[in-house]
């Protein structure tokens, strides 16, 4: 408070004490004109006095903390942007290794696709000849079923028909022969 008190009467004494020294040296000349002259010259002087005294650290300490304020922004804003260069180009770095990674996975997936198909086709071969043995053993077993079946068949009619045929041809005294000879080969045997 002391500082600024001395600074206004310092103000007061260089600046204002000449500029009365001049108007009154020309006020016995010029008349009233140079008094009204003279009061607005002291009343700007008092005001800009005044306003330098109580804003000036005021003034400078917003001076000092804007500026701050503005460098600290200036030092945001320029890390921000290195931080989204970096961004950017690690986005990039990702963005080329995801196609070679996509062209691997394609690259794999084909590879694993023919492999499949692969597989596929050597299951369906073996079950393709396995069916085929079994047809063939089913075919050989239905085939040897109905040649058993015929030859019963045959053997049942060829009977039939031998007896038919005995039946015409023999008598009743061939069949008593017969009768007599079966009946011996069995008395033979025992």
């Amino acid at each position: 408070m002391k500082k600024t008190f001395n600074t206004f009467f310092v103000f007061v004494f260089f600046f204002l004490f000449p500029a009365f020294q001049v108007f009154a040296a020309a006020g016995a000349n010029a008349g009233p004109e140079w008094k009204g002259w003279l009061w607005q010259i002291i009343n700007f002087a008092v005001l800009v006095a005044g306003l330098v005294l109580v804003l000036k650290n005021p003034m400078r300490n917003y001076l000092k903390a804007r500026t701050e304020a503005i460098r600290k922004g200036l030092d945001d804003a320029r890390q921000a942007r290195e931080a989204a260069e970096a961004a950017l180009k690690e986005i990039q770095e990702r963005l080329s290794r995801k196609d070679a990674e996509i062209e691997a996975i394609l690259r794999t997936a084909k590879q694993s696709g023919e492999a499949e198909r692969e597989a596929l086709l050597k299951e369906a071969e073996r079950m393709n000849q396995n069916i085929a043995e079994h047809v063939e053993t089913y075919i050989s077993f239905e085939l040897k079923k109905a040649r058993d079946a015929i030859r019963k068949e045959a053997v049942i009619v060829a009977l039939e028909l031998a007896e038919k045929k005995l039946e015409q041809k023999m008598t009743p005294e061939e069949q008593k022969k017969l009768v007599a000879d079966a009946v011996s080969q069995l008395e033979a045997k025992s």
